[in-house]
């Protein structure tokens, strides 16, 4: 599986931006999906998950309210959409494919994309 990250960009404080990540090699339809990020000088955190269907989704305490993860699995893609967005929120994301899609652990993914970088300006 190669998942494909685009979306992110420069957009002040307040603003919204909507990542995607694309697919391919394989149908990613039976498999969770998730979206992490990385802030310069730290770590690989959680940000939200969803199972194979859509059904369940879970998210860091952080981007509760703001951030919504959501798939097309016809499209192989799986989306963020993240408003009100607060300059702490830059960082690098990524996407990751595999397991339930209902755990934040990132040893639960097996695919992970190249990432795309938000920077949020105050």
């Amino acid at each position: 599986v190669q998942l494909q990250a685009s979306g992110g960009g420069l957009v002040q404080a307040g603003g919204s931006l909507r990542l995607s990540c694309a697919a391919s090699g394989r149908a990613v339809s039976s498999l969770g999906m998730g979206w992490f990020r990385q802030a310069p000088g730290k770590e690989r955190d959680f940000v939200a998950r969803i199972n194979w269907s859509g059904s369940i989704t879970g998210y860091t305490d952080s981007v509760k309210g703001r951030f919504t993860i959501s798939r097309d699995n016809a499209k192989n893609t799986v989306y963020l959409q993240m408003n009100s967005l607060k300059p702490e929120d830059t960082a690098v994301y990524y996407c990751a494919a595999g397991g339930s899609g209902y755990s934040s652990s990132s040893r639960e993914y097996n695919y992970w994309g190249q990432g795309t970088l938000v920077t949020v300006s105050s």
